[in-house]
């Protein structure tokens, strides 16, 4: 069953908050307009949520600079393997992780991540977004955020979990993310599991060489910070 109620609403609401100069700028205007309209109530267990990941260490955990990367091979939704060593093979690699495609914070880093793919490229670099949803909720996506990269599901957060960047939601977010975005549909499990929304910049060797991990969704890696990271290995 494919669950598309939700995408008109996250489209416009991303279209809104596009005027703003950086991703940053984006993603702190929708929490601001969240925190102005939302329930007390759900604001403050969606903040709790939060603050039980930074609570739990994840971000200490997982793996970091000079760490070195695990190899991986996973699917576009057409079934096209992509696999780390051989990107590799060509450049360094930035991989970021997005939590589902009902989020409108993910759509808006996706469409920024966009926007600098030609200057990623320049670079001699790869860009691949991973997340947990199945490859139909993959593919939707990818089209309505018109995303010329590789975007690769990973179901089970299995990759994820290699990266050390996978948690479980509270029991209060995981019913409402299941009533509101149906998450145990649309990633085809039970375990209200999600992956941080982090960021790896990945050396030609293996080896990390810029890691972005936060405990709160609603910040991510800036794109042109990745871009200057991926220039530098280039250099």
């Amino acid at each position: 069953m494919k669950i598309s109620f939700l995408l008109p609403a996250l489209l416009l609401s991303t279209m809104s908050f596009a005027g703003a100069e950086t991703l940053k700028d984006q993603l702190d205007a929708k929490r601001e307009a969240f925190l102005k309209s939302a329930p007390p109530e759900k604001a403050k267990s969606y903040q709790d949520g939060i603050d039980k990941v930074a609570a739990s260490g994840i971000t200490e955990k997982a793996l970091k600079v000079g760490d070195t990367a695990p190899d991986f091979t996973l699917k576009t939704p057409e079934g096209r393997e992509v696999r780390l060593s051989e990107l590799l093979k060509t450049g360094p690699v930035i991989l970021t992780w997005y939590r589902g495609g009902w989020c409108p914070y993910c759509n808006m880093t996706l469409i920024a991540l966009q926007q600098v793919l030609p200057e990623i490229k320049a670079a001699g670099a790869s860009l691949v977004a991973l997340n947990p949803e199945l490859a139909s909720y993959t593919a939707e996506t990818a089209g309505k955020n018109h995303l010329d990269f590789d975007v690769v599901s990973d179901p089970g957060n299995t990759v994820a979990r290699r990266y050390g960047i996978v948690f479980k939601m509270t029991p209060e977010v995981a019913a409402a993310m299941r009533k509101g975005a149906a998450t145990h549909v649309r990633n085809g499990d039970d375990s209200d599991e999600l992956p941080l929304a982090a960021s790896y910049v990945i050396g030609q060797d293996g080896k990390i060489t810029y890691a972005f991990l936060d405990a709160d969704y609603r910040n991510r890696a800036e794109p042109s910070r990745l871009v200057k990271e991926v220039q530098a290995l280039k250099k």
